[in-house]
């Protein structure tokens, strides 16, 4: 709201409450679902490393989310099940676990909360009641619109004076209404409406705003800490959510953060232009990590840009940063215990990370800090042996920060450190496959290193023998 960096200080110590707009399950997700997910995922990831707690709400809007954001038009849901001849709740349903796995497969944790709109329809009826008694809301021929100038901080977070905006630019101008920029807080649903509820004004559904006021209230109370969303949703989506939980007289988010969009060849991603990619359509083609991996390349204020030559170079750096800790878990178990100078240089990598990240969650700074970390770890292993404890300090590093934080990395479980394991199962197996070529049963050598890379394990063979990673 200041438009500048200020220090961020939890309202209850200790404690972090966070809302993110969640999707609108109509249609699988895309490439812009992924921006905003994986961004405010590490975000929570951080504050979670910090030793804060954080309850991290994020809603599903199943119903009221009209066609081009506006007052008017088909509910996106409603219109789905239209056209796939399914109940609207179906199409919700599917698209809703639809997301879920394709937020899976990039590492993005499950919210502690996850509302729906529908499940929250007497939650907005109560909050759009407060707003007529204490006069910034009227009812109109069954519908409900919030009075944008009996509310004088209408504006506030988009930096827009009333005066200025444009009549009808996003909301659309309807005859009851007695300001064309006045949104609907209910809205009445004409007979061949399927989404439909008993209110006191009558038949009908919540509009789009309402609906994060009243969901993130109820779960993290007045004045929450952090609010998030897409840089699209700043007008008018947050701007109706802070006049509509203000003017009924609650304390609302005191940090507001958006993520930047996203290019696809240098253009914004477009169904008319014909760059619209879908997570499920990328993903035949592109790993996930390295999805992931380009996607906290970028600040999460910056506009990432996505094309196959940045795929390429995220491809490559990821597997750059995952084939040295494959090599530092390789070679633990015989590393010998001596005191090594790279282990000063890993602490050093690590707070530079943390001076990153704690920088508005830089994470390009926070990638630029492991791969520095890993110029000095390869520089380690070639110049011979390396102390046990650098190699520990090292891949504690890259799991905590590469895999904990920006969720590049898979950490075992607590007890469950199996690197030792792996380790002599992949000494007998290739001295199996060693045993094999030596005998000239070259087949069986070339069946066993293909079921290892079915499994994700690639075996080289170099001038020292055959070495062995994990693929990601």
């Amino acid at each position: 709201m200041q438009r500048r960096k200020v220090e961020f200080v939890a309202g209850t110590p200790g404690k972090v409450g966070m809302y993110l707009c969640g999707p609108t399950v109509y249609s699988d997700a895309h490439l812009g679902h992924a921006k905003k997910e994986v961004a405010f995922d590490v975000i929570r990831r951080y504050l979670t490393h910090r030793g804060y707690a954080v309850r991290y709400v994020s809603n599903i809007t199943d119903v009221g989310h009209l066609q081009g954001d506006a007052d008017e038009g088909e509910d996106k849901i409603a219109r789905r099940a239209a056209l796939e001849q399914l109940e609207p709740m179906e199409v919700a349903e599917k698209y809703y676990w639809s997301f879920m796995d394709d937020m899976a497969r990039l590492g993005v944790l499950r919210p502690s909360i996850q509302p729906r709109a529908t499940g929250h329809i007497t939650e907005q009826i109560e909050l759009i009641e407060e707003l007529i008694r204490k006069g910034h809301a009227y009812e109109a021929g069954g519908s409900v619109y919030f009075d944008v100038r009996s509310w004088p901080g209408y504006g506030k977070l988009s930096g827009r004076k009333l005066d200025d905006q444009e009549e009808g630019t996003r909301e659309a101008v309807r005859g009851e209404k007695r300001d064309p920029r006045d949104f609907a807080l209910w809205k009445k649903a004409e007979p061949a409406h399927i989404m439909r509820w008993n209110s006191p004004w009558g038949v009908g559904f919540p509009g789009w705003h309402i609906e994060c006021s009243a969901m993130s209230l109820k779960y993290l109370g007045e004045d929450f800490d952090i609010h998030g969303g897409g840089l699209d949703l700043e007008f008018p989506h947050h701007e109706a959510e802070i006049a509509q939980a203000e003017a009924a007289g609650h304390a609302f988010a005191r940090y507001w953060m958006h993520n930047n969009m996203l290019t696809i060849g240098g253009e914004k991603m477009s169904k008319s232009k014909g760059n619209f990619t879908t997570l499920k359509d990328l993903f035949e083609r592109v790993d996930p990590q390295v999805v992931r991996f380009l996607l906290v390349g970028s600040h999460y204020r910056s506009i990432t840009e996505f094309s196959e030559e940045a795929f390429t170079a995220a491809h490559s750096g990821y597997r750059r940063l995952h084939d040295a800790l494959s090599e530092i878990e390789r070679r633990l178990p015989n590393a010998p215990q001596r005191p090594d100078p790279l282990a000063e240089k890993v602490a050093g990598h690590v707070l530079a990370f943390e001076e990153a990240m704690s920088d508005d969650f830089n994470t390009p700074r926070a990638v630029a800090a492991l791969f520095n970390l890993t110029t000095d770890v390869n520089a380690a292993l070639a110049s011979g042996e390396v102390g046990r404890g650098a190699l520990e300090a090292a891949r504690a590093a890259y799991l905590e920060l590469g895999g904990e934080v920006l969720g590049l990395f898979r950490s075992a479980a607590p007890g469950q450190d199996d690197t030792a394991l792996v380790s002599t199962l992949m000494d007998v197996v290739l001295e199996a496959r060693q045993h094999y070529r030596l005998s000239k049963q070259y087949a069986q050598s070339d069946a066993l290193r293909s079921k290892l890379s079915q499994v994700g394990v690639t075996v080289e063979d170099t001038k020292d023998g055959a070495r062995w990673k994990r693929e990601s």
